[in-house]
């Protein structure tokens, strides 16, 4: 039986693999989605696809990771070998999100016996389908939205699968850089295992396991005293969205558990806007773990409390044919409406309302200068809103998108090939007594050459909410200033043709208000 000091040494090994794999692809990707904005997830998973240790990035994108490699061990496990490496992106075969999400896992074998699996998660630029930029707000059906890979051997007990490179490269518009990021994403993967197996090799493979199920134990525990800190009961809300329509949910908070209740939802929608049953877990995974252990510190054990009931055939437990390339509006949607819903009951817990989107804006075209195409995709970020103590925070991404970053200015400016006019703060109006939201941003494109935007935001009419009487907060907002005078606005849409000298400008809302203390 080792000691506690090396059971610690391998749990802070396990931990540094994860981050290892997260540095790695960060310095060898070839989209600034992924080495800039830093649109990942990286993971250390035990033999059976539970979470052990994940590294920065999308905090949501560590909810993916098990759910994507037990649906892997679930299909293949009777031909898992050593040197296999597997991807996946379809919502329904363990992709859990959007097309453009690609994860790639393999197996940690030492002695022979699989010990760990590593697993990574990276936006594509481009990944198919009728849009450029992969996400249309037109498709009614997933196999239209691009390349599925459902669960697909890329490396076969070590010897590469050069059929599956081609049909990827092939089916996107961008394959120099979807070729990039894979091996980016393999790389790091190989970095994580070589980690393992000299923990393995130093301490055995007993203590490896000894060192997981004592950090899931840690884990869980820690996850029973933020429950047994908060108010509990039984909390029911209605939240209007954009369109009219009414989302209703409920938690139950107890000492030892948390129950969200999302069965009564609206059924799947006919567009891209669907989460898989999975995709609505990890909103909840990321709402519940802000309350109840909002440290770093994440595995398995961390999540056992947490129990979530959906509705086949609904928007959060959507079917095999349903779209999914805006399911991250709809997931964060819906940690909007759980915030807000306990934010009413725990006005002192939680702050007021945020932007609360994502804003995907996707501009895609052909660099006027070197003729290269390219895919600008780039979340945005937006006011939050106030809390008990002082007044929100200035620009900062969404509840879902962690340590993520904007892309800088030079970098858009010479891979994308046009201009960035303005990126300032965007404030609201300041009032007497009250604790203002934070700013959200404004960010004026100026283009030098023909190109096709799409995009999707929210809180688009609704306007950000607020708490103990204080003013709502703003809405976000899409413009496109045309050469000949005209302004357009949009909400949801795709394939909207840019012309040269014509002006992006996008406003992300400020946060909500509450009256001083």
């Amino acid at each position: 039986m080792a000691d506690r000091f090396t059971l610690d040494v391998i749990s802070q090994g396990l931990d540094a693999a994860a981050v290892e794999m997260f540095e790695v692809l960060r310095k060898t990707a070839m989209s600034p989605i992924i080495y800039e904005v830093l649109d990942v997830g990286t993971g250390v998973l035990d033999a059976h696809g539970q979470l052990v240790s994940s590294g920065a990035g999308i905090p949501s994108f560590i909810g993916v990771l098990d759910k994507s490699v037990q649906a892997i061990i679930a299909k293949m496990e009777d031909t898992i070998v050593d040197g296999d490496v597997f991807l996946t992106n379809d919502p329904n075969y363990g992709g859990v999100t959007h097309l453009n999400d690609v994860v790639v896992a393999q197996p940690v074998f030492s002695n022979g016996s699989c010990v760990a699996w590593v697993a990574s998660i990276a936006h594509w630029g481009d990944i198919g389908g009728r849009t450029p930029g992969s996400m249309s707000t037109k498709t009614t059906e997933i196999v239209a939205e691009g390349l599925r890979l459902p669960m697909v051997r890329l490396f076969n007990a070590g010897v590469r699968n050069e059929a599956v490179v081609d049909i990827i490269t092939k089916n996107s518009r961008l394959p120099d850089f979807v070729r990039g990021d894979l091996w980016a994403q393999v790389s790091a993967g190989r970095r994580a295992a070589t980690t393992i197996v000299q923990l393995c090799d130093g301490f055995g493979a007993d203590a490896l396991q000894v060192a997981i199920t004592t950090a899931r134990k840690t884990g869980e525990q820690r996850a029973v005293a933020g429950l047994r800190a908060l108010q509990s009961g039984h909390f029911s809300f209605v939240e209007e969205q954009d369109d009219g329509t009414l989302w209703k949910a409920s938690i139950t908070i107890t000492d030892e558990r948390m129950t969200i209740d999302l069965r009564d939802a609206p059924a799947e929608a006919a567009g891209p806007y669907n989460l898989s049953r999975d995709g609505a877990f990890v909103a909840c995974q990321v709402f519940y773990k802000a309350l109840v252990d909002n440290d770093r510190f994440a595995n398995a054990g961390s999540f056992a409390p947490l129990e979530v009931l959906t509705t086949p055939g609904t928007l959060f437990h959507a079917g095999p044919t349903a779209a999914h390339a805006y399911y991250f509006e709809t997931r964060m949607k819906l940690v909007d409406m759980l915030w807000h819903g306990l934010a009413e009951a725990m006005p002192d817990l939680l702050p007021a309302g945020h932007f609360a989107s994502i804003f995907g804006t996707v501009i895609a075209g052909q660099h006027p200068d070197t003729g290269r195409r390219y895919a600008m995709v780039e979340p945005q970020m937006g006011g939050w809103g106030a809390t008990s103590k002082r007044a929100g925070q200035n620009a900062m991404f969404s509840t879902n998108h962690g340590d993520t970053f904007n892309c800088p200015v030079e970098i858009a400016e010479a891979r994308y090939g046009f201009d960035v006019l303005e990126k300032a703060l965007f404030f609201g109006p300041r009032i007497k007594g009250e604790l203002s939201g934070g700013a959200g941003v404004r960010i004026s494109y100026s283009l030098r050459n023909s190109a096709v935007l799409s995009v999707g935001y929210s809180h688009a009419n609704v306007p950000v909410w607020s708490v103990r009487n204080g003013s709502s907060g703003g809405r976000n907002c899409l413009r496109i200033s045309r050469t000949d005078g005209t302004i357009d606005t949009y909400h949801f849409a795709s394939d909207i043709a840019l012309g040269q000298g014509d002006v992006v400008e996008i406003e992300t809302a400020f946060g909500g208000s509450r009256q001083a203390p």
